[in-house]
């Protein structure tokens, strides 16, 4: 299976494609980040990160997007541009016909490192360990679009009924990562429900 992987921003946009074997070997298709300077126009922002996005959609075809989730900052202007930006991908992708899956930043930390409280350098060593790459990817944007691709692939993205579970692909047992997305994921439904 093929995750295009996006960490959204206005400024910096990761995007990082992986293919996920059956067996869960994870390996680098591509990776950028795509950059708009803040000087420029918002809709001319926006715009850029669509054609680009669109060219690496049409170029690599994907069989899945995986977009982090926007989740509440103190910064207004941070979040609603990363917001905006999600929509420009989730725009690009339903275009294509592609089902597009949002994951917290929990849940990729659990599911790459086997921690949900992971910080940004263990989540980028354990990406360039993963897909067995010669040095971390930089900067922090394109290694975290590469966690959300592999957190979805290992996830077994391509299955509605797994994607809902939590469970890996092909009734193959869960990695340690995986069984830590898991109780990560029980965690914050179970605080839903408390809160």
């Amino acid at each position: 299976m093929r995750v295009l992987g996006v960490d959204p921003g206005l400024t910096r946009c990761g995007v990082g494609i992986v293919d996920i074997e059956p067996n869960r070997r994870a390996t680098l298709v591509a990776v950028t980040v795509i950059r708009t300077p803040p000087e420029l126009a918002l809709e001319r922002r926006l715009l850029a990160i669509g054609d680009e996005l669109a060219a690496l959609l049409d170029e690599h075809r994907p069989h899945a997007v995986a977009l982090e989730r926007v989740f509440a900052q103190h910064n207004v202007s941070t979040v609603m541009g990363t917001a905006q930006a999600s929509g420009v991908v989730l725009h690009a992708a339903a275009a294509r016909g592609l089902a597009v899956t949002l994951h917290t930043p929990t849940e990729v930390k659990a599911a790459v490192t086997g921690h949900g409280g992971a910080d940004k350098k263990q989540v980028t060593a354990m990406v360039q360990r993963i897909l067995r790459l010669d040095a971390p990817p930089t900067p922090a944007d394109a290694a975290d679009a590469l966690a959300l691709a592999i957190c979805h692939g290992w996830r077994g993205g391509a299955s509605p009924a797994a994607r809902v579970a939590g469970e890996a692909p092909t009734g193959a047992a869960p990695t340690p990562a995986q069984q830590a997305w898991r109780a990560a994921e029980k965690a914050t439904r179970a605080r839903r429900l408390d809160g």
